[in-house]
Order: structure tokens, then C-alpha cells, then sequence
């Protein structure tokens, strides 16, 4: 067993979350003068496969020897990682990404500060720490969204930082990212409280085009000043995502919400500012979007929902009984009646992500969930008893019997 004490040092987020007065989330540890057999010596678990990385017998926490890297090849996987005795503690925190990441804290409580991150903090800066940040263009995404959690709390990226990660995105180096890593980086986005910032960021630093293309394609696009008075439709999708974000912290209507109107860059710019027929132009990209990025049915199955029916939910009030009963077949609330909620909130946060509109009633939502329930209570096991259906029969039976019903909803609704 080795006598001397463990030089290890609380470093990265946990250091940040502590001075910003937050309870960290988990707390990671870096190791200075040890090797990977007197960790094992000490009992710690080895887990790393590209560097030594060990899991402490009592706690679990994560402890990492102290190291460095070099970049051997394209993309974020592109690094040869050095660890020795030898590599300080200050080497291991100037490969980190920003500066408010690259502090440390010893066990007397102690910052460890050497590329003043806490000066940053006291900023609301978001600043990379060296030039070796250009080389893993993950950063890129890693950097919008911090800006998207800490948004609230008056960070912004810093102009020199921004203006690397432009440089970065014209290099071609984000082709190199897995779908798998692009759709991580941007879920932990779209579960923070400002997930459109996210975007935004990834857009000024010209890097939206690059990840999310059907995104980046809706600006510039106009749209009827009268239904939109920011004109804008990449603006407004930011704007929607903004509102669903604000009622829900549901991930899968956030996404839902953001794609709702992709079909509308398929337009063609000779029929601008109209988009007629942009909710099933949608649907082929938000599906091509999902395939590439490897994102789950779940997430797809409502975002196509959502661009094929949207209209009809904006003009529910208008809308016949029949029309009423195809909407419910179409989002198949009859297998899945959660389905109707969701939509529905990612329809109002629609209506309201609109310059000037963020607060109008959508009377709508209320409409069209009562109208659904009272079709749902329509109960198929209460036709096949009482009527002695089966089969196409009693599929007709249903189907009439629920028109009748939102028939009589309708009339109620308009009469009250």
C-alpha cells in the first residue's frame, strides 16, 4: 500500500456549481503523482477504457489521474490522452473546455484557479481556456448549452469565444461527430430551462447548418404578418420552443414543438409569405432528421403529429364534428390518449410563440381535450355487449356512435 496521501483534488463542474452557490449534481476528482497500480493498491476500481479513470471503494465518485492529450485525428474521438506521476494538476485542468470548468478545489477547500474561471463566473462568462478547445468540435455544442442552463443567470459567450467556434465550424470538423453524441449534447439542451438558446447559440456560431439543417433552413423564411407578426419562421420555431419550455419540461413536446413547421423552408420562395400545405411538407423532414440523429419513435411519432395536425387544432372551433373525428383518428387517441394532451400543449405553445401574441388565451386546447374525452368514453367493450358486434360491424358502430357524440358536444359547446 502506498503511504504517501492521495494528492487528489475536486475539480471541473462541482468546483463551478459550489461557487455559484448550487448543489453539484455529482462531483469528479483528478489525481496528481499516482499511477494506475497504487490506485489499485489504494482499492480503487479501474473503469476507464481510453485513460485511467478509477472508482473510489467507499463513495464511487470518479477519480482520474491527471492528464493531457493530443490531437491525432478528426472529430471529438480524434485524441492520444498522456497520464503519468508526472503531469500537474495544472497541464490536466488546460486541456478542459472553458474556464469556469478548469478550477479545482483541495481538501482544505482551497480554488485552484489558473485561468481565472471565477473571474469569469463573477462575468457571467463563458470563455474557452486555450486554443486546444478548436480541436474537439464537440465543444461547440457543449458550449450552447451552458449557455442554454446558465442563461437565467446572465452568461453569454464570449466574443472571442464565439468567434472561435465559427472558425471551428467552417473547418469541417463536425462532420466528424456521431449522430449519437449530436442528439446527446442537444437533449441535455432541451432539458434545461432555456432549450432555445441552445439553438440560437449553434446558429450564431454557424453551426446550426452543419447539425441541424432542416432547422437552420427555416430562417429567412417569411411568413404572414398577420398570423406572425415576427415574420421570421426559424425565429418564431425558437419563439414556440421558448413557450412549450415555460409550460412543460417534457423533452419530447419540447422537440415536437421545435420541428412543427420544418415543412414551411419546402415552400417555394415564389409563394412566400403563404405556406400552404407545409404541415404533411414536414413530415419528411422531421423523419429524415430522427433517422440521422438516431432519435427514438417516441420523439418522432409526436413531432409528425404535430406538423400534419397543428392547423386543425388552431381552427378547432371552426371545425365539423367529422373533421373533429378524423383529428382523433389521425393522433389515434383511441390506443394512446396521452397523445391528445401533448399535442395540445405543443398547439398552444405554437399560438403563442408569436411576436407580441406569448399571452393570448387559446381557447382551443380546452375545446378539443373535452370534445376528445367525451369520444373516449365511447367504450368499444360497451357496443360489443350491448349490440353483439364484432368485426367491421362493430368498427362502423363505434365510429358512428362517436360522431353522435361530438355532434352533441359541438352543440352543447356552441350554445353555452
Amino acid at each position: 500500500m502506498d503511504a504517501k496521501p492521495l494528492q487528489a483534488y475536486l475539480v471541473g463542474g462541482a468546483v463551478r456549481d459550489q461557487l455559484l452557490g448550487q448543489q453539484p449534481k455529482e462531483r469528479d476528482w483528478v489525481v496528481v503523482g499516482s499511477t494506475p497500480s497504487a490506485m489499485s493498491e489504494r482499492g480503487f476500481r479501474p473503469v476507464g477504457r481510453d485513460f485511467p479513470v478509477f472508482l473510489h471503494p467507499q463513495t464511487g465518485e470518479e477519480y482520474a489521474l491527471a492528464r493531457t492529450e493530443r490531437k491525432s485525428g478528426h472529430g471529438y474521438q480524434g485524441f492520444t490522452f498522456f497520464a503519468d506521476e508526472h503531469t500537474s494538476l495544472e497541464q490536466d485542468l488546460q486541456r478542459r473546455d472553458l474556464t469556469i470548468n478548469a478550477m479545482a478545489q483541495t481538501a482544505a477547500g482551497e480554488i485552484i484557479d489558473p485561468f481565472g474561471g471565477r473571474a469569469d463566473l463573477d462575468a457571467r462568462l463563458l470563455r474557452h481556456v486555450s486554443a486546444a478547445f478548436s480541436e474537439d468540435p464537440l465543444r461547440i455544442l457543449r458550449v450552447a448549452r451552458f449557455a442554454a442552463r446558465f442563461h437565467a443567470q446572465g452568461f453569454r459567450v464570449a466574443n472571442e469565444t464565439l468567434g472561435l467556434m465559427r472558425r471551428m465550424a467552417v473547418s469541417g470538423e463536425l462532420d466528424y461527430l456521431s449522430a449519437e453524441r449530436v442528439w446527446q449534447e442537444t437533449l441535455k439542451a432541451l432539458q434545461s430551462d432555456h432549450p432555445e438558446i441552445y439553438f440560437q447559440v449553434l446558429r450564431q456560431a454557424g453551426a446550426l447548418q452543419r447539425v441541424y439543417p432542416e432547422l437552420d433552413a427555416l430562417f429567412g423564411v417569411p411568413q404572414p404578418a398577420k398570423h406572425h407578426p415576427e415574420i421570421d419562421a426559424g425565429i418564431h420555431s425558437l419563439m414556440a420552443l421558448q413557450q412549450v419550455s415555460r409550460m412543460s419540461s417534457d423533452p419530447v413536446c419540447r422537440f415536437a414543438t421545435l420541428v412543427h413547421d420544418l415543412g414551411k423552408a419546402r415552400t417555394p420562395s415564389a409563394d412566400w409569405p403563404r405556406h400552404i400545405g407545409h404541415e404533411e411538407a414536414g413530415v419528411k423532414p422531421i423523419e429524415q432528421l430522427c433517422r440521422r440523429l438516431g432519435i427514438g419513435k417516441t420523439y418522432s411519432r409526436l413531432a409528425v403529429l404535430v406538423s400534419r395536425w397543428h392547423l386543425h387544432s388552431h381552427r378547432a372551433l371552426a371545425l365539423r364534428p367529422d373533421t373533429l373525428l378524423r383529428l382523433f383518428d389521425g393522433l389515434d387517441i383511441w390506443r394512446r390518449p396521452q397523445t391528445l394532451d401533448d399535442f395540445l400543449l405543443c398547439c398552444e405553445a405554437d399560438a403563442r410563440g408569436r411576436a407580441g401574441l406569448e399571452q393570448q388565451p387559446y381557447p382551443q386546447r380546452a375545446y378539443l381535450y373535452q370534445a376528445g374525452q367525451a369520444a373516449l368514453a365511447i367504450s368499444r367493450k360497451d357496443l360489443e355487449h350491448s349490440e353483439k358486434l364484432a368485426g367491421k360491424a362493430l368498427g362502423y358502430a363505434l365510429q358512428e356512435q362517436r360522431l353522435t357524440c361530438l355532434e352533441e358536444f359541438k352543440s352543447r359547446w356552441t350554445s353555452n
